[in-house]
């Protein structure tokens, strides 16, 4: 399927680094990343986001490289949605609805899809047009005669009944896992979670820990499905990992908040696992929008060793830092080569042993020191 990518420059920074990262999510949804069309704008067109000309210029090249679709990397309104695919003949979503799609694809577990289910009405709530207009007719002969209410009318009722129907199974399964999360608390477990931007490299850390055999692949959005394993520590006994799924600027909030029980794994941990990229460019950008989402679901106050992973990427050795206070701060590591797993097992066994306080803000004491990572 041969895609075109749109986006718009409005100054804000960061606008090529988004643009790779939207042909990645196309390149993951199944699509061709075929051609890009980008401009620069003091602000979205009400209309038609991108403003007549540039829309003219979108169409001539959607014509001359035959694309089967069109997407944005920005959120679009339904009426700029509706505009835009009369005027360009050819299907358009916007970027809530690409990340959407990759989600539906990936969910594996019945929780997972129920979540994504929801996340997808409730996005399409506010999308449904009236497209059955040959049905609307309420007067006329016989035969012609409305039911008592417009097809619009009757999948908007449909849908809502079917919203609040996943919404009550979730509730089911959020109470599941509550009761699970309490009798580990009782046990005085460790809790551990993996949180961190899409693809850096969570589930293949949490496989080398665990030994769990978890799917890990290069590719955006590869765990939906929050997993947990025992991990031994050592004299520290053993904690409980969990992956959970990665995040990325701009996350949807239909996603944020059909995804509330499973990230709710994250808000009840002792100590989160920061993994970053370290062999991105864009890292300390993706920590920051890690630590929003992190702020969005109440997990910001929990304490946070940032894990500088894929450091085999870019020469640089394994190593532990730690504040003037003898914090544990950061653990360079690598997952895929095993190269400072043991430091990090250390780490851990530390925390679990003393249940120390590591500052849970550790952005600009990194972005002070990330110079000797270039």
């Amino acid at each position: 399927m041969r895609a075109a990518l749109v986006g718009i420059d409005f100054g804000k920074g960061g606008f090529t680094a988004s643009l790779e990262e939207l042909s990645l999510l196309s390149s993951s949804a199944g699509a061709d990343p075929f051609i890009v069309v980008v401009g620069k704008r003091s602000r979205p067109d009400a209309s038609l986001f991108i403003g007549a000309g540039k829309a003219q210029e979108l169409a001539l090249a959607v014509a001359d490289n035959q694309i089967d679709i069109i997407i944005f990397n920005h959120v679009l309104t339904p009426a700029q949605q509706r505009n835009l695919e009369r005027l360009l003949k050819t299907r358009v979503v916007d970027r809530t609805t690409l990340i959407l799609d990759i989600f539906a694809q990936r969910a594996k577990s019945h929780e997972g899809k129920v979540q994504v289910e929801l996340a997808q009405l409730q996005h399409l709530s506010t999308r449904l047009i009236r497209g059955w207009t040959h049905l609307e007719r309420q007067k006329g002969g016989i035969g012609l005669r409305g039911p008592g209410e417009t097809q619009l009318e009757t999948d908007r009722r449909l849908l809502g009944e079917r919203v609040k129907a996943l919404g009550i199974r979730l509730e089911k399964l959020q109470r599941q896992r509550e009761t699970q999360r309490r009798a580990r608390d009782k046990g005085n477990v460790f809790s551990v979670s993996l949180v961190g931007y899409t693809n850096a490299g969570k589930s293949t850390l949490f496989n080398a820990l665990t030994n769990a055999g978890a799917y890990a692949a290069n590719q955006l959005f590869a765990t939906l499905d929050t997993t947990s394993r025992r991990v031994y520590l050592g004299d520290a006994g053993n904690a409980i990992l969990s992956d959970t799924v990665g995040f990325i600027r701009e996350l949807p909030h239909q996603l944020v908040a059909a995804f509330r029980a499973t990230l709710e794994e994250i808000t009840s941990a002792d100590l989160l696992l920061h993994v970053v990229d370290a062999a991105s460019s864009t890292r300390i950008e993706q920590i920051e929008q890690v630590n929003i989402v992190l702020k969005e679901i109440g997990a910001d106050h929990i304490p946070q060793i940032l894990v500088w992973n894929k450091i085999d990427l870019i020469d640089l050795p394994p190593s532990v830092e730690v504040d003037e206070y003898g914090r544990i701060q950061r653990v360079c590591i690598s997952s895929e080569s095993g190269v400072g797993l043991d430091l990090l097992r250390h780490a851990l066994g530390e925390v679990s042993k003393s249940r120390m306080t590591i500052l849970p803000d550790c952005l600009s004491v990194n972005q002070s020191n990330d110079t000797h990572v270039e």
